[in-house]
């Protein structure tokens, strides 16, 4: 499983984010693979210390056999509770990556990809009850609409919806293929690939409550961070983008910026990079996955 697990997105701009110390305390929160871990840890000394988060116990195949390295078996929307549970009182620096790994994409049974029939899944932590079958089955049809129009952008949400539960009422929809069918005539066949991405990514963020948990990582993250560490983020889609550029400019989930009477930002962050981020065109070629990751780092003051 290993290295093939998935190939870390802007490895080096993310070592260079964190800005590591030797004996400090980092966190990756979306440990997957371990590509970015790994690389953090050539960077610390013996008394240095790693936390990786994953709530996938596939993950855990891919642990780091190094006292200083803990893996957590955890949601990063717990990473202030686990602190202080391994008495930590401030960490140097948090790096989340919130791409789904290949490991997730590539597993038919897994349900996360609309490239093989499989059973209709998408939990990232498969102790959580409610999976993609279960959104599909028992949402109402506003629901749905909801769901396809907020996390998916998609224009065609109301009429797809409809179809989900004219479907459904004859015969549950349990497989990737049965959705597939159902979602055939509101597809155009240019944007193909684009708009079932579109319609997975709605699912999958509401299974997961993909959003909401981002939210809390990026509460607690401020609660978590010594003075001077730093917080690093890769997204992948605008709706997470926006909430991480807001927050990182703010300090606050609304994306409300607070002024002194000077009229100078009154946040508890500084923007490292103004500039978002990007993969070069060669990392592209290597990582075609890569092509919509954006990094934003930020330290905390």
């Amino acid at each position: 499983m290993g290295i093939t697990y998935h190939i870390p997105a802007l490895l080096n701009e993310c070592i260079n984010a964190l800005d590591i110390k030797p004996d400090g305390t980092y966190v990756d929160v979306t440990f997957g693979g371990g590509g970015h871990s790994r690389a953090i840890m050539e960077h610390l000394g013996s008394n240095g210390r790693l936390y990786g988060f994953d709530q996938d116990m596939d993950a855990y195949a891919n642990r780091i056999d190094d006292p200083r390295f803990t893996f957590v078996h955890s949601n990063f929307a717990f990473l202030q509770n686990f602190m202080r549970y391994y008495g930590v009182d401030g960490v140097d620096g948090i790096l989340a990556d919130l791409g789904v790994s290949f490991h997730h994409f590539d597993d038919q049974q897994r349900g996360f990809s609309f490239r093989f029939d499989g059973k209709l899944d998408m939990r990232m932590n498969q102790d959580n009850p409610r999976d993609a079958r279960t959104v599909i089955a028992e949402y109402s049809e506003e629901q749905l609409a909801n769901i396809l129009y907020l996390y998916g952008e998609l224009k065609q949400s109301r009429r797809i919806s409809a179809a989900i539960v004219k479907a459904r009422n004859q015969v549950p929809i349990e497989s990737v293929q049965q959705l597939l069918d159902v979602l055939k005539p509101f597809i155009r066949p240019q944007h193909e690939k684009k708009e079932l991405a579109q319609v997975f990514q709605a699912l999958r963020i509401e299974v997961n409550n993909e959003l909401a948990v981002l939210e809390q990582l990026l509460k607690q993250s401020l609660k978590v961070l010594k003075p001077g560490g730093r917080l690093a983020i890769i997204t992948y889609h605008s709706l997470e983008d926006r909430l991480v550029k807001n927050f990182l400019r703010s300090g606050n989930i609304e994306g409300k910026i607070e002024q002194d009477f000077f009229g100078r930002i009154n946040s508890p962050l500084k923007l490292v990079n103004n500039k978002v981020i990007v993969p070069d065109d060669d990392e592209v070629n290597r990582n075609p996955r890569s092509r919509s990751a954006k990094l934003r780092i930020a330290v905390k003051l």
